[in-house]
């Protein structure tokens, strides 16, 4: 991989992680050029020699530009993205960044670590659902019923747009089906990604299955 020839931006993911497809969806929404690089995570795409060698971590998404720069880490690289576009997915208003951040760090650290990991062990281990931990559906549920509590008030997670917020919290949340959970039961949650999809221009995640 290090010696791929790097002419613009380059994304390395692997499409079924909602981490990998966060950037992805964030450059196309900008109108950000760039090339992807499919990494087969089952497969060990991201344990090799020359991938570790540009990032240690072992883990994609990984965004890299001609000038030898590597940024690892899905929030980060939308973060970048967004600044260096000067796009408003970022508010300008310091305390409404502030609540945008709040909702990154919770995603990645109460939300992702629950559905994503249920959803992985489900839906591609083919792991049996007696053993699987029965408190990643409880911590996802939980994580589900904050969002719909947010949401049942306001159309988007921070102020009267999509924010970056909503794109990294959309990327599992439109696919927790996938990890047994019942998004009917948050009706304000369901809404939310039908309006983030089409706001993405995705198709609807359960549509697309």
């Amino acid at each position: 991989m290090p010696n791929r020839e790097i002419t613009r931006l380059t994304l390395y993911g692997d499409s079924i992680s909602g981490n990998c497809m966060k950037p992805k969806w964030t450059a196309d929404l900008l109108g950000i050029a760039y090339d992807w690089v499919e990494v087969d995570i089952l497969q060990g795409g991201t344990r090799t020699e020359d991938f570790l060698s540009v990032n240690p971590a072992g883990q994609v998404p990984l965004a890299r530009w001609p000038d030898g720069r590597a940024l690892p880490q899905s929030n980060s690289i939308m973060l970048y993205l967004a600044e260096d576009a000067g796009s408003e997915l970022g508010p300008a208003d310091p305390f409404k960044k502030a609540q945008m951040m709040s909702w990154l760090f919770w995603e990645q650290y109460s939300h992702e670590t629950a559905i994503a990991v249920r959803r992985f062990q489900k839906h591609y281990l083919k792991t049996p659902e007696d053993q699987i931990d029965p408190q990643l559906m409880a911590r996802g549920r939980r994580a589900l019923g904050v969002m719909e509590l947010q949401l049942t008030y306001t159309d988007w997670l921070v102020g009267d747009a999509m924010t970056l917020a909503d794109i990294a919290l959309v990327a599992y949340t439109r696919v927790a089906h996938e990890g047994g959970f019942d998004l009917s039961e948050f009706p304000s949650v369901e809404r939310w990604v039908s309006r983030t999809e089409a706001a993405l221009n995705i198709p609807h995640a359960k549509e697309a299955a």
